[in-house]
Order: structure tokens, then sequence, then C-alpha cells
């Protein structure tokens, strides 16, 4: 069990300016180890985590080593357990996450311990960002009609979640229509330094959505993980994670007249998906980096997932400290973060001669080399300069489907759908712009590019120019902030004038609530099969994902969201041809309306200010009027409505004992599953929308559900009664015990019946005998999805025997008490003969202390065969887990025997 640290020795006081002192903290240079020195900044801050919570069980002396030493140890792939500082959720996945800690504090109860125990340990923040949809666009009344329906769909969610932020302490809630998640993070909850009871040590994250990434543009290392991994790191366990390999990106120059820091971002992202950074951190350093704001920085950290790396990290330099004071954080705050960066080696100072960092491989960027660019039609690193775009979209026209290609044939490229608007004729060609946002924190959270859509549309004002009245155009800023200055600089009124209005305070259009496009314009694309078009600033354009009608999606910076507004298409070279023509005849151009480096510098000085953030952020807790009528029960043990869809009690701890069950092999089990390589946490676990003729649109009809009011598996993920009917529901799924059949389908062996998985799991529980999964190689690859672990042990699933598992599924298969083993290399379920007709024993130790991580053990089945596995219990942290059941079983049981 935990012993003392092993490193107080190393604990230094922080000396103040003037003789007082901020707090002790682990000093690296105390170490006196020149390997450290050589480390990339974001490798020093798993390092100093690892010191501070060296307990010698969660994590080890050795761990500490293998960080120090990891020039040589990185590219082994080696584990180490991390404890990050806090946790941020947005409302999607944070339901089901203080579900699952309201349902920890009823078993505690029921054991005799204190539930109010049952809290977060470290701070975790939640915003609620993803319900809003642009319902009504182009108004003045925008924000309140879009946040009334929001209230109407999700009012039992927000009531649940307004409970949670009271019930529990070290949870702050940031009520709908603030913001964003990642831009309130940013201007707001980020702490750059923490400094907990005397010790300080640098803010850390991780979040339950993958653009959490954003934060590391100031210098906070965090990134995104599944539902299982946050609420174990809400309750002080450790994360596993591989050692990662730092790509350094070095960055010189400055951006030329009329580039953006969109237009770096997606350049960026084309580059480092080139050169291949999944499972990577990338550095950011250079002199170029002293060009950059923070907000520019924000942009290109912001979009890590896009080009695949865990983080896209800027260490903390002067940039980031002037924008912590414009964001109006307080002078000693600041002065104690850059104290205690630069005792720690964790601070760049430019104007010093740079010691030479060790990376483990390197790119190089030349910002003049830059050029304005949009990226798509469907994925986010598929780049286009602004200069070939005419001819790339008529490319794409000719192209077979694909992801640079949708199959038009010549004859019909030129096809004109007429329509009537209100009244209007009106016409729609292949490229027409339909829907126009500028959207997403990627963007929003940057004043440059804000400020600079709006001088565009103050000058396309100025020159008579207009939005065709059709196109669905949108403004949702990440934070109240952006509405103040746009105020301050006069320049709000333009943007309105061309429809782009103030929709809500969200992510709207980048995470595809974009809302209906107007009923004449939807006919034409379908009845013509027209390749409509969507500009938006955001940061993904996956097909379908935008808009359902929208086939051709762009990422852009905001002003060339307003331009390709303007111009109505896509397809124009906005070099030779104009963008539009005034009244009288005249024609006017791009360039006519695109703002200089210095008229956009000179609004953000004048217009951006630091009692802005001061005055939306000391607000912001205060809520709006419709939060603040939810009314809420005040107890602290949630009363659960057995009527409700949304939220259920989970079943987790219902026998639980304070006795740990102990270690549980498999005792003639049946085949629930048999899958081959690459199933994914999309096979697994529900997403999207609720099939009208799935187990779980039985179970809601049942309950006097309408078909229109399902919703999706994502908003009802607080009802484990839907989520375990949705698992395995894929209509993909492909099982070899269906001989070929494809859906969400199995064999009851017993009987030979062809099953929902969900009705042969349930019978299989109501008859006894447990079950089991064979599956491939890459087993839970994909998004991390708390519920595909979740899921299966719902269902009954006691063990998944792979050829190899995807990380973070694997642990949260341990985190749930499903058992995870690998076939030996060369060995499968083919050929060892196995069809998934048999029936399977594991015997394991009735003693948890006879189990080793990573032993051999024995699978038998009745028909004699028997062959060798390796039990995939990588730490005896994970075995602790599994010998109590699962993770949550396991910090119940602690939290009641911690200091009776």
């Amino acid at each position: 069990m935990a012993a003392g640290n092993p490193f107080n020795n190393i604990l230094t006081t922080l000396e103040k300016p003037g003789g007082a002192h901020f707090g002790k903290y682990y000093s690296l240079p105390a170490l006196n180890d020149s390997r450290i020195d050589r480390l990339p900044y974001s490798i020093r801050i798993l390092l100093e985590s690892a010191i501070r919570n060296c307990d010698e069980f969660q994590v080890k002396s050795k761990d500490v080593e293998k960080i120090i030493d990891w020039e040589n140890t990185s590219p082994k792939q080696v584990e180490i357990p991390f404890k990050p500082a806090r946790v941020l959720l947005q409302d999607f996945t944070g339901v089901p996450a203080v579900v699952d800690l309201a349902c920890m504090r009823d078993a505690m109860n029921k054991l005799g311990g204190d539930s109010n125990k049952i809290n977060p340990l470290v701070p975790v923040d939640l915003v609620i960002d993803h319900s809003v949809q642009v319902d009504v666009a182009r108004s003045e009344n925008a924000v309140r009609a879009n946040m009334e329906l929001e209230f109407q769909r999700n009012k039992e969610r927000f009531a649940f979640l307004k409970w949670g932020s009271n019930a529990f302490h070290n949870m702050l809630v940031v009520p709908p229509g603030s913001g964003i998640v990642h831009q309130v993070n940013l201007e707001y909850l980020a702490r750059v330094v923490f400094n907990t009871n005397g010790i300080l040590y640098p803010d850390s994250v991780v979040g339950t959505d993958s653009h959490t990434t954003m934060i590391d543009g100031l210098g906070v290392a965090g990134w995104g993980v599944g539902g299982i991994e946050a609420e174990a790191a809400m309750l002080g366990q450790p994360m596993s994670m591989v050692l990662p390999g730092v790509v350094g990106f070095k960055l010189s120059g400055k951006l030329r007249d009329g580039v953006t820091a969109t237009d770096l971002v997606l350049t960026v992202t084309q580059m480092l998906r080139k050169h291949g950074v999944v499972g990577k951190f990338v550095e950011f350093y250079g002199q170029g980096m002293s060009e950059l704001s923070l907000a520019d920085r924000a942009t290109i950290a912001n979009m890590s997932p896009e080009y695949g790396a865990t983080m896209g990290f800027f260490p903390v330099d002067h940039v980031t400290l002037q924008y912590l004071k414009l964001t109006g954080r307080n002078d000693e705050t600041i002065s104690m973060i850059e104290s205690y960066l630069r005792a720690n080696k964790m601070f760049i100072d430019y104007s010093e001669p740079q010691s030479e960092k060790v990376y483990s491989s390197y790119l190089e960027l030349n910002l003049e080399y830059v050029d304005p660019c949009v990226s798509g039609p469907k994925r986010p690193h598929d780049r286009v300069p602004l200069r070939e775009m005419k001819a790339d979209w008529h490319a794409c026209l000719d192209n077979k489907v694909g992801f640079k290609g949708f199959a038009i044939p010549k004859e019909s490229q030129n096809k004109v759908a007429e329509f009537n608007f209100h009244g209007t004729q009106a016409q729609l060609r292949h490229g027409d712009v339909v829907i126009a946002a500028i959207t997403s924190c990627t963007n929003t959270s940057n004043p440059s590019v804000m400020l600079g859509a709006a001088l565009v549309a103050k000058k396309a004002c100025e020159l008579g120019l207009e939005v065709k009245p059709w196109v669905k155009t949108s403004l949702a800023p990440g934070s109240g902030v952006v509405t103040k200055y746009l105020q301050k600089s006069g320049l709000q009124k333009y943007l309105n004038q061309l429809g782009f209005h103030i929709v809500g305070y969200g992510c709207t259009t980048c995470i595809g609530n974009s809302g209906d496009i107007n009923e004449a314009v939807a006919s034409a694309i379908t009845e013509n099969d027209m390749v409509a078009a969507a500009v938006l600033s955001g940061n993904r354009n996956f097909e379908g994902r935008v808009h359902p009608l929208t086939r051709a999606n762009y990422l852009a910076s905001p002003p060339l969201v307003v331009a390709y507004a303007l111009a109505g298409t896509v397809d124009i070279d906005f070099e030779t041809e104009p963008i539009g023509t005034r009244k009288d005849g005249k024609k006017i151009f791009f360039r006519d309306i695109w703002p200089t480096n210095e008229e956009v510098a000179h609004v953000v000085q004048s217009s951006v200010l630091p009692d802005m953030f001061k005055a939306t952020y000391e607000a912001i807790t205060q809520g709006n009027p419709m939060w603040n009528q939810l009314s809420v029960p005040s107890s602290t043990l949630y009363a659960w409505d057995p009527t409700s869809t949304y939220i259920h009690e989970p079943p987790y701890f219902k026998y639980m004992s304070m006795s740990p069950p102990g270690p549980h092999g498999v005792k003639d089990a049946y085949c629930l599953l048999n899958f081959g390589d690459s199933i994914t946490t999309d096979h697994i676990s529900p997403a999207g929308s609720i099939h009208k003729d799935s187990p779980a649109a039985k179970y809601l009809m049942e309950r006097g559900v309408d078909r229109r009011d399902f919703n999706s598996y994502g908003s009802r993920r607080g009802n484990d009664e839907i989520m375990a009917r949705g698992t395995f529901a894929n209509i993909r799924l492909v099982n070899k015990l269906l001989k070929g059949e494809v859906g969400p389908k199995t064999i009851h062996i017993p009987c030979g019946e062809k099953l929902s998985v969900f009705d042969a799991a349930m019978r299989y529980k109501s008859e006894g005998p447990d079950t089991i999964i064979l599956a491939g190689a890459e087993y839970g690859s994909g998004s991390s999805r708390d519920w595909a672990a979740k899921g299966p042990m719902l269902l009954g699933v006691k063990a998944v025997i792979a050829k190899s598992f995807e990380r973070i599924h694997r642990s949260n298969l341990v985190g749930m008490g499903v058992i995870p083993l690998c076939f030996k290399p060369g060995e499968d379920a083919e050929s060892l003969g196995l069809t998934g007709h048999e029936r399977y024993t594991i015997d394991l130790p009735s003693n948890v202390s006879e189990i080793r991580p990573g032993q051999d053990v024995t699978v038998a089945t009745d028909n004699g065969k028997s062959f060798t596995c390796t039990i995939r219990f990588d730490t005896e942290v994970e075995l602790a887990y599994f010998n109590h059941g699962g993770i949550l079983q396991y910090v119940i049981r602690n939290l009641i025997n911690a200091k009776q």
C-alpha cells in the first residue's frame, strides 16, 4: 500500500520578492540530474506530477526514473501513471459522470459510510455548451429564442447538473448560455500554476472532450479522455498512459499581411498529419513564437485531435503572462506563476540563450510561407490554398466519390435548381453556400480573426454588398467577452446587417447543431441532387457532421466565412472574379473588403480590454433567469425518478458489501459475440440516433416516448437502461456467429435462436451462465467511450479474449471489472480452431495476491481444447480494482476505511 513520498527531501520554499514566500514546491533542479535540462517542457510537467504524487503504490520511484530517462524510454512504449491537477467536462459527457458520483453516494450511505465523502478530490469544472442549436438565425431575438428551445429540450438534464453543482464540493457548473468549454477554460478556469495547501505545482487537465487540448496554448498540459478515466482522475486515481514521443516544431518568421491564425492552423494540421504524430506530444518553439499571440497559439493547440497528436504544447513565456493580465488574472497570481515556473525550469525566456532540447523528431515552418487557405470539402487536413480554390472545387466535382470527390457528371455540373424563396424566384448551383457560420472555440477565442470578420462586414456594407437571404448565417461566440468587444468596436451592427446576428453561446454548427435550413432551399438541394456548401470557422468538417444536406463543408477563418457568405458560392477565384456588384453596377473584389493586419491590430488594441473579461466572468456563475428558475432539491443524495428516461440509477452497487468480492474466474461461459479485427468503440458503444427497431427504441416506446422525441444516445447517456440496450446495437456489426450476416444480432448458443445482442445477453443472465467475447486485433480502437466498457459489463460479459486491445479501452474494461485477456503472439480464435460455440473456463486464484500483472493463464473449453493467454492487468493498482469488482467499488471501500 501507499508509503510516504521518497522525494520530500527536494521540497523547496519559493520566496516572494520582498521577503515572504509563496509556498513550497518539488524542485526539479534540486535533483541535480543533467538529463532533466534536456527534457522537453511538456515532459517536465509529467515528471513533476510523478514526483509530487509518488507513494510507491500508485506512483513509484521507478516511474519517476522512466520519465527522467525519457530520451531512452520513450521509443519503448513504456507506461507511466499520471495524476492531472483537475478535470474538465462538457454536458454530454458530464451527465454520466455525475450520475456515477450520485450513485456512489447512495452506495456509501447503504454501507454505513459518510456519503459526503464522495466528492471530486480535484477541482472539476463542467461547462454546459453542447445543447444549444441554431433554430433561429438572422434575428435580434435569436439568443433568447434558441435558449428557450434549449431549455425545453434539456430541462431534465440541466436540473440534474444543477443539483450536482450544489450537492458536490469541488465542482463548478457553468450554466448554459455562458460560452464554449474550451474558451471559458482559456479565459477563466485555467490556473497555470496551482497553490494548494501551501504546495505549488503546474496546472494540468484532462477533459471529456477531444478539444481540451486548446489549453496547451496557455502552457497548461491538457488533453481529452473518456468518461471512466475522467471519473477515476476526479476520485484521485492515476491514469495509465504511454510515455509519449515529442515532436519539436520550430517556428520562424512572421505571418504576411492578410494571413490569419486560421490559415496557419490549417497549414500546421496538414504538415503534422503528413508527419504522423498519433499518440505523441507536439511542442512548439523558436523565434517565430514571439510573433504569435496567445490566441493564435490556442487556435493551433485546439486542433491537436485533427492532426492526431495528444497535445500541441506551447510552454509558458512572456506572451502567456501578458494574456493572463489581459484576461483579468490578478498581479499577485501572475507573479506567483512566473516565479514558480522560472524556479522549476518550466518558463521560456526568449531574451536569454536557449539550451538545446532533445525531441523525438523535428519539423520547421517559416510563418512567411503560410498562404490564405481553407480546408475541405470533407476533412480538416485537406488544405486548399485560396488561390487554387476554384480549380480544386471543379476537380472535386469531377473526381470519383471520396474525400476529394463528388462524381458529378460533366453535363450536370452547370445545373441550375430554381426555387421560390418567400415569393422571390431564386437559383441554386453546385457549390452555392447555404450555411455560413462563425462558430467554434477554435476561432471565436481569437479577437484578431473575430474583429477581422467584423471589419470585412463593415467594408462590405459601406460598399453596398449583401448576403443572399436564404444563406443561413450565424455568429456563436465562445464567451460573452466577444460580444463586449464587438460592441465596443462599433462593428457588431455591420455583422447584423449581413445576417451574422449572435445566435447563442455554445458549440452550435461546429458539432452539427446547425438547425434546419429553409424548406425551399432544402427541397431544391434534395430534388436536384445539388452539392451545397457550408463554410464555417470550426475544427471538423466530416461528411454528415455539419448538416445532412451540405455535402461540401469548408473550414475557414471568420473573415473568410463572411467573404464566402457575400460571394454566395465556393466556386469563385477571389483574385480575378468579383465578390459582388454594387447597385450602380460597380464590381467589388475580395481585395476591396479585406482589412490589413495593421487595421485589425488597431481595433484589437482599442476594443479588447481586461475589464471585459472581469465583468463577464464575475457574472458567469450567477447564471441566467432560465437556469436560476430551475428548481432542484437541496438534498446531498439524489432523489431518482424511476419514470425518467434521461437520468436513471445504475445498478453498479446493488449487491455491494464492505468485503471485496475477490478475483472471479469464468466457469463454462458461452461466447456472446465472436469478432474479427478492428472492432471500434463505435461498434461497441451507442452513438448517434436511436434506430426505430432497436431494443432501446422498444424501451422508450413502452414508456410512452414518441419516436420524434427519442433524441440521441448522446443525450441519454445518463440512463443505463437505454445505453445497455444500445451496446453492440451498431447496424454495421460483423459477428462471426452469424456466418456473414451484418447487424446487431447474435446466436443464443444453447437454443440456436438468432436474437438482438441485448436480448441474448439478458437470456444468458436469467439462465445463469457467464458470457465472454472473442475478438481480433485492436479491439476497442477509436474514440474513448466509457459506455464501451460499462455496456458489456451490464450485459453480463465477464471477459474479453482478443489478439490486442486499444490502450484506453483495455484500462476501461479493467475499471468496470471485466477481465481482458490476450491470445499468445501468432495465435487467435481461428488458428486455435475456436468457433465461439464452445464453453469457456478461466481458472483464477481466489486470492488476488497470487495473481501477477501480465501473467499467463489457461483457458479451457468443453471440447477438450485448452490454450494459454496473457492476463492484461498491467499494474498492481489494476489488480486492486479487479479484487474490488471495479474502480468505483475500490474507491468507495477505501473512503469508508480511511481514517474512520
